[in-house]
């Protein structure tokens, strides 16, 4: 490797994991990293804390969260909303993606396709769903294992 190709990989940014919000939820308020509690936000919250880099919820109600942010519990997911609702949370989310994500920044979404589908088509270039296409329980199994398999 020559020493530009060095400088800039060690420049580079680390990846941000985009994650995504779950049903289950205590019934008070929580920071959003503790207030979802299924098993499958559970095991993504471990997972990408071993990984050391960044993380945001997509959040069908709040839009882009910080796992810090202290929010209420609430009922909506993008399952329940129609195709232009679907839209609008996906330029929003977009809209605060650009304001606190480095561009240059790769991103790792662990979400299924209700909640893909909105922001791919402008974040596909920087871009990675590495569960895509597999069962719930694939998954569970996928971020069980240590994150230098990937």
């Amino acid at each position: 490797m020559d020493r530009e190709a060095v400088l800039e990989e060690a420049s580079a940014p680390l990846p941000v994991y985009l994650v995504a919000c779950a049903a289950a939820k205590l019934d008070h308020a929580a920071e959003a990293r503790d207030l979802y509690i299924s098993p499958w936000f559970r095991k993504a919250r471990a997972y990408v804390e071993r990984t050391g880099s960044p993380w945001l919820i997509l959040s069908a109600k709040h839009g882009l969260i910080a796992p810090g942010a202290v929010i209420e519990p609430y009922d909506a997911t993008l399952g329940k909303m129609g195709a232009p609702a679907r839209r609008l949370w996906g330029a929003r989310v977009l809209d605060e993606l650009a304001r606190v994500v480095d561009v240059a920044a790769p991103l790792i979404v662990l979400a299924g396709r209700s909640y893909r589908a909105p922001l791919w088509p402008s974040i596909a270039p920087r871009a990675a769903a590495p569960m895509e296409g597999l069962a719930i329980g694939e998954q569970l199994a996928w971020l069980s294992r240590p994150t230098a398999d990937i």
